[in-house]
């Protein structure tokens, strides 16, 4: 239901854009860059949990400098013709991708999830022995 309403949001906001094609397809281009390396270095593995604030800081870093990096290139080659249009393509996509990222890293730990459920469990039997002092007169 609502990957219809996207595609269907995605379709008609291209439409409707035609005349600043170019400036639409540079805020999906890099909304989807941008968000896509801060997801990919947010929820990095690692084995020490303390680093989990820096990767999200990094990962905040990195989406800025795409970001502004990306819009330097865009506005030097000269494909930015409508920054309305560019600007509401790059919040659109933003928040579809990461809806996308967040739905996908559900699913993934979804399918891990059952992957390690126990089939068979066979209760160990556990024996208590009593240690009685013994006592010598």
């Amino acid at each position: 239901m609502i990957f219809g309403l996207v595609i269907l949001l995605s379709i008609v906001a291209g439409i409707l854009s035609g005349e600043h094609f170019h400036s639409f397809m540079a805020g999906f281009g890099i909304a989807a860059i941008a968000i896509g390396t801060a997801y990919w270095l947010a929820f990095r593995a690692t084995r020490y949990p303390q680093l989990a604030l820096l990767m999200l800081l990094v990962a905040m870093m990195a989406k800025l400098v795409i970001t502004v990096i990306g819009v330097i290139w865009v506005v030097k080659a000269n494909l930015l013709s409508s920054p309305f249009v560019f600007s509401l393509s790059y919040l659109f996509f933003s928040i579809v991708v990461s809806y996308g990222y967040f739905k996908l890293r559900e699913y993934q730990m979804s399918v891990a999830e059952k992957r390690n459920t126990v089939v068979f469990s066979t209760p160990i039997k556990r024996t208590v022995t009593m240690i009685t002092p013994t006592t010598s007169s």
